[in-house]
């Protein structure tokens, strides 16, 4: 038996096999609300056979956009806007569904990649940026504000609000985004925080925010909703966040009721150092399972379904997470399950395409002929 294909419970919430959606960007909402393509992209992704499916980050507050078309969850025009696109979903698909909640700190105001990604200035719809401390992601770019107590306290009940219009919408799952050279990601690495307060300076310190956010999200929705992280274990750099903090990190939220950790790297600095390669990141989750005992999600450039597989039976990680991959083949996971002998869910609409040498795909079907 194939153990990608295998069930898992994350909290209360039953995934039917181990493939997880990762986010990815868009760049495609009109002030933060969902649009057409929201409805396109997830709809198509929902009937993929995948075991959950992530939604893209979404800004917690106007200013903590990555880009002027990035998602949000702010409001209650945000908030229409995505239950209109979840409620088409949920017409043709019952995969359990998380959301990635995000502030984008001192990489925000910027340009769609297809746009060059370069700073928004004021007079392009850009706005001043925020971070634990005064220092650019890039040196051409102007200083963000340092965040003040009171900037910290509208962000934490910002994380608050969106969580609870999450939960609102049954979505079925938070994620917190903490990776990437984002906000909470810039608190947690020494090169994005020098601060000299009870935010910055030791491990416990500089931890002190991110776990404050987790927290207070935790206590505004009900225990059987799963809350998780996205974490980049390493900043690649000499001197940044690594793998032994970050296993602290996964350790401090698992005491404070973490329901995953989902483990990326890089992203906060320019001056990174990535061995890309297959499976590059897969070492790095397999270390924060052994060491937490957490649920776990691996991803970066996991494409093929023996890999896959062996990551799963040989306990490098809960869960397989796939982005880029799943965007060139949105069928991924009914490839996996054919080459794997698993079955998955499918539309029956679709059910006539499975090949004849495949026909146990989406289980015992059968058609009433003419």
């Amino acid at each position: 038996m194939s153990q990608l294909f295998s069930p898992f419970s994350i909290s209360s919430v039953t995934l039917p096999n181990r493939i997880v959606i990762a986010p990815m960007c868009q760049y495609s909402a009109v002030n933060g609300e969902a649009s057409d393509w929201h409805l396109m992209h997830l709809g198509n992704l929902a009937i993929s056979g995948a075991g959950l499916l992530i939604i893209e980050a979404t800004a917690v507050e106007q200013e903590g956009r990555i880009s002027p078309a990035d998602l949000g969850l702010w409001s209650d025009a945000t908030e229409s806007a995505l239950a209109r696109v979840l409620s088409a979903v949920r017409k043709y698909s019952n995969i359990p569904i998380a959301i990635q909640l995000a502030h984008a700190g001192r990489k925000a105001s910027t340009a769609a990649p297809w746009d060059g990604g370069g700073l928004v200035d004021a007079n392009h719809g850009g706005w001043p940026t925020v971070a634990p401390s005064a220092l650019a992601f890039m040196p051409e770019d102007p200083e963000p504000t340092a965040l003040d107590a009171a900037g910290l306290q509208r962000i934490l009940q910002a994380f608050v609000a969106a969580a609870q219009r999450a939960y609102k919408l049954g979505i079925d799952a938070i994620e917190i985004h903490a990776a990437h050279g984002y906000l909470l990601h810039e608190f947690l690495s020494p090169l994005s925080n020098q601060r000299d307060d009870e935010y910055g300076g030791s491990l416990e310190n500089c931890m002190r925010f991110p776990l404050a956010v987790f927290e207070a999200m935790r206590a505004a929705v009900p225990p059987e909703m799963p809350i998780g992280v996205r974490i980049s274990a390493t900043d690649w750099v000499d001197g940044g966040w690594d793998l032994d903090q970050s296993v602290a990190f996964a350790n401090a939220l698992k005491a404070r009721g973490c329901a995953f950790i989902h483990v990326s790297s890089g992203g906060l600095s320019p001056l990174q150092k990535i061995p890309v390669g297959p499976n590059y990141q897969v070492p790095l989750a397999a270390s924060i399972r052994a060491e937490t005992g957490l649920p776990t999600i691996t991803v970066g450039l996991i494409t093929e379904a023996d890999d896959a597989e062996a990551i799963i039976a040989d306990g490098q990680a809960d869960m397989v997470g796939l982005a880029r991959g799943i965007l060139y083949d949105p069928r991924w996971p009914w490839h996996a399950a054919a080459k794997l002998g698993a079955q998955v869910e499918a539309p029956p609409q679709y059910w006539r395409c499975q090949p004849r040498e495949q026909k146990a795909l989406f289980g015992d079907i059968r058609f009433r002929q003419r």
